[in-house]
């Protein structure tokens, strides 16, 4: 079967009551043209944010190749001054460095305690705060975080899902993004909220065989684009240039469904993950038989999975 691509739809000057009532419940990704960002779009500069950022010291991925890859953490964590971040991954070749002098670097920007405060660009970069405005296209009280992006040219970033709906801001430079339905994860090698077919231009289809019946929805973003990303949703993402994003994360289910303990936004709402534990301790329940009822007792489980929880009023 041949891998199908379609394109991600984009739209200008679409207004919140157009998106809520119409686009929002439709659950698909969507680009957005022209909507007012402040003047972030011109004045983020790798001088300017190297000013306004300063010597605060910022936690990064860097990574010897291009293609990062969360599953075999083909990356080290080190710290830099925000400034020196900036203008190293601005570079194609460094000078200074931890690994080679073609590193890549990677931020995504986190709170003052990441084991208790979600990322928010208006509190971790203040002076940054007033040349950046949200969309607002959710309710203030459903705001989950807001997370500042810096890649290097290259930089491919694992596919994964978010529990919490988002918009991917494009601030400066390119970005390609290919993005994945919920409905084709079992084409997609999962481990926990990864892929590990980590190319996805060229995949390996004797080792992934099923990759080829996932559909890939592909865009293109540019500085002032907006791209909304729905919860569930897998998405890969290779910045063509220098660039810079930032993430606004909101919740679209109510408050009590998600971890309270959650800071990043990927930890599965609490009914998901308590169903996953039941699955695990009836699938030990299952290895007492042997090989052969066990087999046939499964399948008998998986068809009523699909039969109760697999819905019909979606592609």
């Amino acid at each position: 079967m041949a891998e199908q691509r379609l394109p991600v739809p984009r739209l200008e000057g679409v207004s919140r009551e157009q998106f809520v009532q119409c686009l929002y419940p439709q659950r698909k990704p969507l680009v957005l043209e022209g909507i007012d960002l402040g003047a972030c779009t011109s004045k983020w500069t790798v001088d300017y944010l190297s000013q306004a950022g300063g010597k605060k010291e910022v936690k990064i991925h860097v990574a010897p190749v291009a293609q990062m890859d969360f599953i075999s953490k083909n990356f080290v964590y080190r710290t830099l001054p925000f400034d020196k971040l900036v203008q190293r991954a601005a570079e194609e070749k460094h000078q200074e460095f931890f690994i080679s002098e073609d590193e890549k670097y990677y931020l995504r920007s986190l709170g003052e305690d990441p084991r208790k405060d979600v990322a928010d660009i208006r509190k971790q970069f203040p002076l940054l705060e007033g040349d950046i405005k949200f969309p607002k296209f959710f309710k203030e009280e459903q705001f989950f975080s807001s997370v500042f992006r810096i890649s290097s040219p290259g930089l491919q970033l694992w596919t994964h899902y978010d529990v919490m709906d988002n918009f991917l801001i494009q601030v400066t430079g390119k970005k390609r993004v290919v993005l994945f339905s919920p409905r084709d994860a079992q084409y997609l090698y999962l481990s926990g909220t990864k892929s590990e077919v980590l190319n996805i231009d060229n995949p390996d289809l004797a080792k992934y065989p099923l990759f080829s019946k996932a559909r890939r929805y592909e865009c293109s973003l540019g500085a002032g684009d907006v791209l909304f990303i729905p919860a569930l949703w897998f998405h890969n993402v290779i910045s063509e240039e220098f660039g810079v994003g930032v993430n606004v994360f909101w919740k679209h289910l109510p408050s009590e469904c998600y971890d309270k303990t959650d800071t990043y936004g990927n930890k599965d709402p609490i009914a998901a993950s308590k169903a996953a534990q039941i699955l695990d301790r009836a699938l030990k329940t299952l290895a007492e038989l042997p090989e052969e009822y066990r087999d046939f007792y499964a399948r008998r489980m998986v068809l009523h999975i699909q039969d109760k929880a697999f819905s019909k009023n979606f592609e």
